[in-house]
């Protein structure tokens, strides 16, 4: 069925948003597209990589002495009855976790006792066992602050309009709906957090999801089907993946942000069409971000559409880090660029970042909405997104869009995600990404810096977000800023301080434009 929906032009195309913005053109050369990918140093490459052969062949030896019970197995296993089976755990990324993730990230999982502003309150978590078992040691640290959430424009608040909007929300409704839309689960605060949200995207119509992750896991197979073909950005968050995977249409990966790559495929889809058949492809879905949420680089809209509108494609955007965060009104990558949202056919965007809450949404031509509206599982089946979480949203988002107190906090974003990447790049860092987003990530390539960063920085008052394989390649592990409205310019200020500190210890100063001397 999904297959034979035809997604039909938004008309909605009445410039009540974006007046003054119609036909501009954003000046491409500033804009986008001059990102900061500088290449990895030889000699860090060279060091990664002998890094993890050390570490594999360690982890070999100890499989070994396990398997003899010299060492004790703290992974999953399988019951012994299943042994001739097919193993539950049989994959790289099996021998991984057991033997290096637990012990370069161990900073992971430390619980937060507080509100995750600007400042949070951690609990100590004491590690062992090579960090497959760990204890809490009753201490919290506090006022840490905050440097790895997506609380872009500081809405996550236990204080403030937000808060006490939603408090009242919750003594009117309760806390949760427990029905799905579809049954007696459909309140009035879902309908208008609905329009509210198409009207402030102009668009026609939209509908909202409880969790960000089912809205495109469930809702890309409702949309694309066997004959269909996706054409995936290379970078594209997991949500999608998964999508594109349950959908059963056939998937093509271009490189991350590649026009050429993208063309050369769109025309190869065109030109060949379904494998073996040769027919046309019923549809043709590019599925793309605003914001990359690991390389903190900005999509090359222009470009998109104008490949799409060439092959007759359609277009899915998914601004989960880019609405509320982009934008002189924070309505994402579309109002960065100076493009009309009617001209992407379907709008993806999460209330998880910017909005301080939590859920989903998708918008678009009313055709669209009511198909998902009908055919969604997460539409069916899911629960509501909770009431006060609907109030959270409608509150920020009032905020954000018609006062001065949301333009504030809009330029306050802007202005600490290019104060900290400069300030990074000064100091020596290998910086990521594009100048304007507020994800903002540094490279740290050596698996044994992982986890040392993250201690590092905890030990001089700063939580931090430190990622490596499987989450990225195997030799880009790195450290993820994400920026927030809620931090003040003393907060940036220390936070260069300490990182700054961290490079001395860790000789972490790869760039060849350094100016750090370590």
């Amino acid at each position: 069925m999904s297959g034979d929906f035809k997604l039909e032009k938004n008309g909605n195309a009445n410039g009540k948003i974006f007046n003054g913005l119609n036909g501009h053109q954003p000046d491409l050369d500033k804009k986008a597209f001059q990102e900061n990918f500088e290449p990895t140093p030889l000699h860090a490459a060279i060091l990664t990589y002998l890094g993890y052969a050390i570490i594999t062949v360690f982890g070999f030896i100890r499989d070994l002495m396990r398997k003899y019970h010299i060492e004790k197995l703290h992974a999953a296993t399988e019951d012994p009855e299943m042994k001739d089976f097919v193993p539950l755990y049989a994959s790289f990324e099996s021998f991984y976790t057991r033997n290096m993730y637990n012990r370069i990230q161990d900073v992971f999982n430390r619980p937060v006792c507080s509100v995750p502003g600007a400042t949070i309150d951690i609990v100590e978590r004491k590690f062992s066992n090579s960090g497959w078992t760990s204890e809490y040691t009753g201490k919290v640290l506090k006022n840490v602050i905050n440097l790895g959430s997506y609380n872009y424009l500081g809405f996550a608040e236990n204080e403030g309009t937000c808060t006490e909007a939603a408090i009242v929300t919750a003594k009117k409704y309760g806390a949760g709906v427990c029905s799905s839309r579809q049954e007696i689960g459909n309140q009035d605060i879902h309908m208008k957090l609905e329009q509210t949200m198409a009207d402030y995207l102009d668009v026609e119509a939209c509908i909202i999801f409880g969790m960000g992750y089912a809205t495109n896991s469930t809702n890309i197979p409702c949309l694309v089907d066997k004959s269909c073909l996706i054409l995936s950005d290379g970078l594209n968050h997991a949500s999608l993946v998964l999508g594109c995977r349950l959908s059963g249409a056939t998937i093509r990966v271009f490189k991350h942000n590649d026009m050429e790559d993208l063309e050369r495929k769109l025309s190869d889809g065109v030109v060949y069409g379904q494998p073996r058949t040769h027919r046309p492809w019923k549809k043709i879905l590019i599925i793309v971000e605003g914001v990359y949420s690991m390389e903190g680089s900005i999509v090359n809209l222009p470009g998109v559409l104008a490949l799409k509108k060439k092959y007759k494609a359609y277009l899915y955007l998914d601004e989960a880090h880019s609405i509320g965060a982009l934008g002189d009104h924070g309505r994402g990558v579309t109002e960065y660029f100076g493009i009309h949202a009617s001209e992407v056919d379907i709008m993806m965007g999460t209330f998880t970042k910017s909005f301080g809450a939590a859920g989903g949404y998708i918008a678009g031509n009313r055709a669209l909405v009511e198909h998902l509206r009908a055919h969604s599982h997460s539409a069916c089946y899911a629960t509501s997104m909770s009431p006060p979480v609907c109030q959270q949203i409608l509150t920020s988002l009032s905020i954000i869009s018609g006062t001065e107190e949301g333009r504030n906090r809009i330029k306050q974003l802007a202005k600490n995600s290019k104060t900290f990447r400069q300030g990074l790049k000064k100091i020596g860092y290998i910086v990521y990404g594009n100048d304007d987003s507020p994800v903002v990530p540094t490279m740290i390539y050596l698996p044994c810096k992982i986890g040392a960063y993250g201690r590092e920085m905890l030990q001089r008052g700063f939580a931090v977000v430190v990622v490596g394989f499987p989450a990225t390649p195997i030799v880009e592990s790195r450290v993820r800023f994400c920026m927030s409205a809620a931090l003040t310019d003393e907060q940036i200020e220390k936070a260069l301080k300490a990182a700054e500190d961290v490079a001395r210890v860790l000789k972490l100063d790869y760039s060849a434009d350094k100016s750090l001397s370590c």
